[in-house]
């Protein structure tokens, strides 16, 4: 992801206001390797700015999402996450805690043949490994072993 100082002067191209809680979302999203939703953008960012709102976060992200800066992600976790990183990647995800972590992998094979495409062109695939991350699977076997 773009620099908090990078992000201000694409917003001023866009001819978007740059305001001190956007600088301060930019600065929570910055090598953030959490695919935070809104809401936790939020607590991080009223933490320090008490009077910023959720719909300026929500906003703030979108318009981060519409210029190319995140992705939005639906994992099926509840919420829309908002993944920083734009390299290729897949993501694990803990059917659990909801936690999402990146996975570079290579997946062989995913070519989806032309005559089941039904029409579509394929720009790009997206992988999503569900399963337990290890903090949960600990928590499960502490708990059945007493």
């Amino acid at each position: 992801m773009k620099s908090p100082a990078e992000l201000t002067e694409r917003f001023r191209a866009q001819g978007l206001r740059v305001t001190p809680q956007r600088q301060r979302i930019f600065a929570a999203l910055y090598d953030n390797p959490e695919h935070p939703t809104a809401e936790a953008v939020y607590a991080s960012v009223s933490a320090e700015m008490p009077t910023i709102s959720l719909r300026t976060v929500y906003q703030t992200l979108n318009d981060l999402a519409a210029m190319g800066e995140l992705v939005q992600l639906e994992l099926g976790t509840g919420s829309a996450r908002f993944d920083p990183n734009l390299d290729g990647h897949h993501h694990l995800v803990c059917d659990q805690c909801g936690k999402v972590l990146d996975v570079d992998a290579e997946i062989a094979g995913l070519d989806l043949p032309e005559d089941r495409r039904q029409g579509f062109v394929i720009d790009a695939t997206e992988v999503v490994f569900r399963g337990t991350c290890p903090q949960c699977a600990a928590r499960e076997l502490s708990s059945s072993t007493h």
